[in-house]
């Protein structure tokens, strides 16, 4: 396994920003990293607001289902993102060596609105994200 090529997105419930931002990943990276999304509390789906936004601009996440952080996760790869846990409790990740932060809203209560403004936030983040990448090879 080439461990260069893998991104981990994290959040504490896995039913939202994480899940956004590993659907936007795969879409523009185009097969060249690995991407998976966990949580340190995994809730048990996602967010149908999540969903819904998401299938606006033609990404199916239905058949997502949200799970576990593992520390062989964190170890295995060459990039973890934290969506925006706050604290070393509720995700512990936070705390790890290489760990970008980008502190992005919770969608979970959120109007439609407010998601659809998550979502292209995420969207802009995976994006940059990838450039960096891209000029780290």
């Amino acid at each position: 396994m080439d461990i260069s090529k893998n991104i981990l997105f994290v959040c504490v419930e896995n039913a939202g920003r994480s899940q956004m931002a590993e659907a936007f990943f795969k879409k523009f990276a185009k097969n060249r990293f690995n991407v998976i999304s966990a949580g340190t509390s995994p809730s048990f789906a996602i967010n149908p607001m999540v969903v819904s936004v998401m299938a606006e601009i033609g990404i199916d996440l239905k058949n997502q289902q949200p799970q576990l952080l593992s520390s062989s996760m964190i170890e295995n790869s060459k990039k973890t993102i934290n969506m925006g846990c706050v604290d070393k409790e509720s995700c512990p990740s936070l705390f790890v060596k290489s760990v970008d932060d980008w502190n992005v809203e919770d969608p979970k209560g959120k109007s439609i609105d407010d998601v659809r403004k998550i979502r292209d936030q995420i969207k802009n983040d995976v994006l940059n994200l990838l450039d960096s990448l891209e000029n780290d090879v």
